[in-house]
């Protein structure tokens, strides 16, 4: 399988398979539900070929691959079957909180909320977007007169395309139900009830309704979502409650039936005609702010849009931009997300006028055409977010086509789930042309300011020669919290020593080879090769000249670059990030020149032992180029010869130095 490495490099990256409560993935990005986000190493999944970019969207991270996601999605679907059917948590947040100082209540209620309309809506956005599609393409060949529209053929495709909108009800509550832990063909009854059409011709009828002497406000819920979203909401909690205390041999027919014979009434009655009303009020205000802020927010709104789309807050607008395009047949929040589409690609083709280094120039245009084509996040995440200016370009080319947009009041008639040159037949009708300047001008003026604005290259230059360094292997189960050292520090680096060079032991303790450590992470090398040792004393010596790069928080780790260029990697003890600290004080600080023997860590030996296996690794983590022999077992003390590392291949052993 083409993705087999990226996939077990991501599934360790994240924390290992026990830590992925579930994975979903939308048109770009897996979307993992972690059981603990700090287990989770940035810069080890940034490292990843595949993989363009990382966000950490609350209680979902979401790993940025680009048009391949479906590809690496089924990789890891392959290495971990049962997230096929792995279901979020059914508190809704689909992983447990973050273990972070600064959480609050607000936040992780927020959070819950981003990831509860995230994790509904992106799943089906496929078939909203192709369906949707469908109809823009429906409506351009009708406005060119090339089809008559009472044809049955044209009556059929019409159909084709607008079912999954008459529907929505039902596809929405299966979706929700998966979100939350529910049945999800239960909760698409509820959602099937809704549209029923008896129900919705009584409904229509104008005479009143009741159910058990309340009565039952008159709605149409075709081509609705809050109703649906808030009915399996309740569901959700009902039907677990019913498990509890429903007899096993009984759950099978009893539970639903009670569930629905609950749910529905209260759906018909109070929550549906509530979200009928929520849904309508917001949006309303929505659009009043969009039909009278004009052009000066329609700039201040597309400016903002990059970051909020890097939030994943602009997935809370879906349902009311569905409500809006069921109810008027137009939304003008849509023309925004054209504009800053095309924001992105100018900014990246800006980039790609003015690059000097290859590599950067050959990314700039390939992520271009990729952001014209409607996917924005290799340009978003891979160049504009990390070089900074371009995503300065994009916001001001935004901001410019969202102010033409607003100002001439662009409409989208369908949601076409592509920004880009795919989804143009989703703004055909009366403003049009006001769309095609709005674009057109959101690409020019991103791309001038990115070409004029200076950017530091050597910001990715680095990281780019480094990607093939990638570690190959097969994940470890037991989700090691180990972060390689960053490539951006190759900048000055040589590429290999000009001579032999001793790595000497950080360590004193028993040697023993790197296979045998208990964690496959280690053991299969997917973050380097080295040695590993089991201590004896509390103390880490830094075991080359050189440079100290990274010092974990945690203070159980600690990354350095010798003189010569090569990167050492020296973790203490196995998944003990999860001490917090707790047992390690850090002697150095990132920046700091250091000599061999000079301390770097000091640690309590027994303290940590009570919890955790004390066997410690030292691995080079860039070793490309390099030839490594490293010492196989033994006694060892701080400031012997651990490892030789050669500018050419050497299968020489230091057992005869150590002795």
């Amino acid at each position: 399988m083409k993705y087999e490495k990226d996939a077990a490099a991501i599934i360790a990256a994240v924390g290992g398979d026990e830590n992925i409560a579930s994975l979903y993935h939308c048109v770009t990005r897996l979307r993992f539900g972690l059981k603990d986000t700090t287990k989770v190493s940035p810069e080890q999944l940034k490292a990843v070929p595949a993989v363009v970019g990382v966000n950490d969207a609350g209680s979902q991270y979401q790993v940025i691959i680009g048009n391949d996601v479906p590809d690496v999605h089924r990789a890891i679907v392959t290495a971990l079957p049962r997230l096929a059917t792995a279901e979020p948590d059914p508190a809704g947040a689909g992983s447990s909180e973050p273990t972070t100082a600064e959480g609050n209540l607000a936040k992780r209620t927020f959070a819950r909320f981003l990831d509860f309309i995230s994790g509904t809506f992106a799943p089906i956005l496929p078939a909203i977007a192709g369906a949707g599609l469908l109809k823009g393409v429906l409506a351009l060949v009708n406005s060119f007169g090339w089809v008559d529209p009472t044809s049955q053929t044209y009556l059929i495709f019409s159909a084709i395309a607008d079912a999954v909108f008459f529907f929505l009800p039902v596809i929405v509550a299966i979706s929700a139900a998966r979100k939350l832990g529910a049945n999800p063909y239960v909760a698409g009854s509820l959602g099937a009830i809704l549209v029923y059409p008896a129900l919705t011709a009584l409904l229509a009828a104008g005479d009143p309704v009741s159910v058990l002497g309340v009565p039952v406000t008159a709605a149409t819920y075709s081509y609705s979502v809050i109703p649906a979203l808030l009915g399996v909401y309740l569901l959700s909690w009902v039907e677990r409650g019913l498990t509890r205390v429903i007899p096993s041999f009984l759950k099978l027919t009893v539970v639903p039936m009670l569930t629905l014979v609950i749910v529905a009434p209260i759906t018909l009655t109070l929550l549906g005609p509530l979200g009928t009303f929520v849904g309508s009020g917001i949006a309303g205000g929505i659009n009043w702010a969009l039909d009278n802020g004009g052009a000066p927010a329609g700039f201040v709104i597309g400016a903002l849009l990059p970051l909020i789309i890097m939030t994943g807050m602009h997935y809370t607008l879906v349902p009311f931009i569905l409500q809006n395009l069921a109810s008027l047949g137009y939304d003008k929040f849509l023309p925004l997300t054209y504009v800053q589409t095309f924001a992105t690609a100018g900014a990246v083709f800006g980039l790609f006028l003015r690059a000097k280094n290859k590599q950067i120039k050959a990314l700039s245009l390939s992520t271009t055409f990729t952001a014209l084509m409607g996917v924005t996040e290799p340009a978003l995440y891979g160049l504009a977010l990390p070089l900074r200016r371009p995503l300065i370009a994009t916001m001001a080319g935004a901001g410019v086509g969202g102010a033409v947009s607003l100002g001439f009041g662009v409409k989208a008639y369908v949601l076409a789930g592509n920004g880009g040159l795919p989804g143009l037949p989703g703004l055909v009708g009366e403003t049009f042309a006001w769309a095609l300047v709005g674009i057109v001008l959101s690409f020019v003026v991103s791309a001038v300011v990115s070409f004029f604005l200076k950017v530091d290259e050597s910001i990715l230059a680095p990281a780019a020669a480094a990607a093939p360094a990638t570690s190959t292997g097969t994940a470890s189960a037991a989700g090691a919290d180990v972060t390689p050292v960053a490539p951006a520090t190759l900048a000055t680096a040589p590429a290999s020593p000009a001579a032999d060079e001793i790595i000497s032991s950080p360590l004193t303790g028993d040697l023993l080879p790197l296979d045998d450590v208990p964690d496959t992470t280690f053991s299969q090398r997917l973050v380097g090769d080295g040695a590993a040792i089991r201590p004896t004393v509390g103390i880490v010596d830094s075991p080359v000249d050189g440079e100290v790069v990274t010092v974990f928080p945690t203070g159980h780790a600690v990354g350095l670059r010798s003189d010569t260029g090569v990167e050492v990697l020296i973790h203490v003890g196995l998944d003990t990030v999860t001490l917090k600290g707790d047992g390690f004080t850090s002697r150095v600080h990132a920046g700091d020149r250091v000599r061999i023997g000079d301390r770097l860590i000091d640690f309590d030996l027994e303290k940590i032992a009570r919890t955790h296996d004390l066997v410690s690794v030292v691995v080079v983590t860039n070793p490309d180029g390099f030839s490594l022999a490293p010492g196989v077992s033994g006694p060892v003390r701080s400031g012997d010869a651990l490892i030789r590392v050669s500018p050419a291949d050497t299968n020489q052993t230091l057992q005869e130095t150590n002795a």
